[in-house]
């Protein structure tokens, strides 16, 4: 598969069929597999240690299914963690951070472990991956905690995200209406993609 810059990539599947292994592999967490795998003019396998841990913190964002919040930090917090593990000035990451949770609908002092619903600690999840300011976004299942108002909503967000910011977006999702936003649509059927046109 190839995914040029600006592009939002739509993967189905059915369950167990390796979309959210596939997301793995494309953002260097799982490194078991054949193939070469190019970022940004890098080949990922010629990198370890520090130099692979700074192209994933510098190139890629994630929005996973089980969130990976800490409980007791307050939304803004975790939105804000990635930029205080990487050293990056906090003043412009604060005011992001902010401003992506105010147009995403979710409460800056609330904290996952009390106040905030699944619905809304996906939003957090979404927000902390785009304050990163990746250059590939990967999303397993971005809007399945989301009813369809909050997806429409969270997928305006990343449309406008990535026309204004040209990160790529890879995303396993399933709903036709955000389908129909992708630029390709991969089916993963036994191991292998198939370039699918839901306007078929």
């Amino acid at each position: 598969m190839s995914v040029g810059e600006g592009e939002f990539v739509a993967i189905t599947g059915r369950s167990g069929s390796g979309k959210s292994t596939l997301l793995g592999i494309l953002g260097t967490l799982d490194r078991d597999f054949q193939g070469n795998l190019n970022i940004a003019g890098t080949d990922t396998s010629t990198l370890e240690g520090e130099a692979l841990a700074g192209l994933r913190r510098e190139q890629m964002g994630f929005i996973f299914q089980d969130f990976h919040l800490l409980p007791n930090l307050t939304a803004l917090e975790n939105v804000l963690l990635p930029a205080v593990f990487s050293g990056r000035d906090m003043g412009p990451v604060e005011h992001e951070a902010a401003d992506l949770l105010d147009r995403l609908g979710v409460r800056m002092d609330a904290t996952p472990s009390r106040f905030l619903s699944r619905g809304e600690r996906q939003r957090v999840a979404a927000a902390r991956a785009l304050a990163g300011k990746p250059r590939v976004l990967l999303a397993d299942e971005p809007t399945a905690s989301l009813d369809e108002a909050s997806e429409d909503i969270l997928f305006d967000l990343l449309d406008a995200m990535r026309r204004e910011k040209g990160f790529a977006l890879v995303a396993v999702v399933h709903t036709k209406s955000v389908l129909e936003r992708a630029d390709q649509v991969l089916d993963l059927r036994e191991g292998v993609l198939h370039s699918e046109s839901i306007h078929a």
